[in-house]
């Protein structure tokens, strides 16, 4: 499936995002956050899967370019990431950029986010951004501005490799206790022994705290459309 390329910015910062339409009406409007690595792999082939389902799907541009290395991707992060309320002015780019978009008007929102996108998406959720549902894979729990109580309207899910060093259990319990004080409507799928990374069958090989695993890629794929299709009746 081709998408389209739409410009947008956040100040300064020129942006691309990339957007796959459904053949017929959407269902609804899905922003998609990247992987650190920005828009490539197996992320575009998640909103090629969201658009054959009937859903407008919107790959938001993190840093307005695509990074060639790992270690490249650390520093364009790196710009954007240490000062919390630049990172969700720079999410909230993508989601005015879909809006905008002619054949999206009144459709309901949603967003999903893989690894960093997972953690995006949570922040989002946690500023309460008019999404209607957001969806994690093997996203970052932690942040510096927690929830206030009744500030989420999303309902939330997670789906969490309970092996993934990355996210120890201290930040799974932290973030629970932080969605019940906020009053949030949330879910979180824990998959025993999987690690970070998990929807990511090219994981570059040598990092120990990365592994793909087909079932719980699998199982949390079909969760996410199970939610979606409780949110968009």
């Amino acid at each position: 499936m081709v998408s389209e390329a739409i410009e947008y910015s956040d100040g300064g910062t020129a942006l691309t995002g990339l957007l796959y339409r459904p053949s017929g009406q959407p269902r609804a409007a899905i922003l998609v956050y990247p992987t650190i690595m920005n828009q490539s792999g197996v992320v575009l082939d998640k909103a090629a899967s969201l658009a054959q389902h009937g859903y407008l799907a919107f790959v938001a541009d993190l840093y307005g370019r695509n990074p060639e290395t790992f270690e490249e991707s650390r520093e364009f992060a790196a710009e954007i990431r240490p000062q919390p309320q630049d990172f969700r002015r720079r999410l909230r780019g993508a989601i005015r950029a879909l809006v905008a978009l002619p054949g999206s008007e009144g459709l309901p929102l949603g967003a999903i986010g893989f690894c960093m996108g997972g953690g995006a998406v949570l922040e989002l959720a946690r500023e309460g951004a008019p999404l209607d549902v957001v969806v994690s894979f093997h996203g970052l729990l932690a942040t510096d501005l927690p929830a206030e109580p009744g500030k989420v309207t999303a309902r939330i899910l997670v789906c969490h490799g309970d092996a993934d060093p990355m996210v120890p259990r201290s930040h799974v319990v932290q973030f629970w206790e932080e969605m019940d004080a906020a009053g949030a409507d949330w879910h979180f799928h824990s998959y025993g022994g999987v690690k970070h990374g998990f929807t990511n069958p090219h994981s570059p090989p040598g990092n120990p705290a990365v592994g793909y695993d087909a079932s719980a890629d699998r199982q949390s794929w079909a969760a996410m459309f199970e939610l979606f299709d409780e949110v968009f009746v």
